[in-house]
């Protein structure tokens, strides 16, 4: 667990005592400094009071009237220095705690996986309905990172056998610490593979993906937060679907007849529809925000890549 105490960043201010204090100081303190979010918060208050509270161990869901505790010189030193690493590192708040919620689970990450925030994690808490008709026994999730998203088709679908297939040494690491964490092994394992070549003979009745889609002049334009996170998780070719061509061409040979394929390109639609334009996807809706995932059944994909 990374830890937060190493590095010096002095006393906090006398007038800062309770834990609304240091919530607010921290939210004032994160847009003065420009600070971006997008890694499991999207503005400065719910990153700080988010922050706070893992620094005091507190549930996200303290009442409210603990907000006026008074903080322990100890505790006190803690979140300063939590809240100026924030500040200092320009690091995602997750790369500084150590872990992240996906799908109402604990997954370990740092520096070597994306930080999960995938709008596919509503798909998965829905099973993928309507659009899977069977009940997969076999599950691929692709690109995997640090696993979450197959960890979480595990939970969903607990007779399910979960490969999680990855090219980087690093991932497949973090991989195996969330299969450790969450006692899945039985169930789920971590497979080296550049994209399908490590997975021959493997068919699948879900195949589900999170792949590098962002062109590479907007990897290069994007805010320090998340030039922290790997750029061969990000970056896939000019108009960033080199990777999304691969796995639609290669995909067929690893679904079953019945088989689904869902993968995110997130803000990349327009490249996608650009490059390919008459590709026969389905674009789920989301409540909890997010977009950018298609849906695609394996005879679909079949009879498009027969026409093209």
């Amino acid at each position: 667990m990374p830890t937060t105490t190493a590095v010096s960043f002095g006393s906090p201010p006398n007038e800062l005592a309770t834990v609304r204090d240091y919530v607010r100081w921290a939210a004032s303190a994160f847009a003065r400094a420009g600070l971006l979010f997008g890694h499991g918060t999207d503005n400065a208050l719910d990153e700080a009071f988010h922050l706070v509270l893992w620094a005091l161990k507190l549930p996200a869901d303290l009442p409210t009237v603990y907000l006026e505790a008074t903080l322990t010189a100890e505790e006190r030193a803690q979140v300063w220095a939590l809240l100026q690493q924030r500040i200092a590192s320009r690091k995602p708040a997750a790369y500084l705690i150590g872990e992240i919620q996906f799908c109402g689970l604990p997954f370990t990450v740092d520096e070597r996986v994306l930080v999960p925030r995938s709008p596919i994690g509503e798909l998965i808490v829905q099973a993928f309905r309507p659009w899977l008709t069977v009940e997969p026994a076999r599950i691929l999730d692709l690109c995997a990172g640090s696993g979450c998203i197959g960890i979480a088709c595990a939970q969903v679908f607990p007779d399910a056998e979960v490969d999680l297939g990855e090219l980087s040494d690093g991932a497949l690491e973090v991989c195996e610490i969330n299969i450790l964490r969450h006692r899945c092994g039985g169930q789920v394992r971590a497979r080296k593979s550049d994209l399908f070549a490590g997975l021959a003979g493997r068919r699948y009745e879900l195949i589900v993906s999170n792949p590098p889609y962002v062109p590479e002049a907007e990897v290069d334009a994007l805010g320090p937060e998340f030039q922290h996170e790997p750029r061969m998780a990000l970056a896939a070719g000019i108009d960033g679907m080199d990777i999304v061509e691969r796995i639609l061409n290669e995909a067929p040979a690893y679904l079953a007849d019945e088989g689904l394929l869902v993968c995110e390109i997130g803000g990349s639609r327009e490249e996608f529809e650009t490059r390919f334009p008459d590709i026969p996807v389905s674009w789920p809706e989301f409540e909890h925000g997010g977009d950018g995932v298609f849906v695609l059944r394996r005879a679909d994909l079949q009879d498009w890549l027969k026409g093209n």
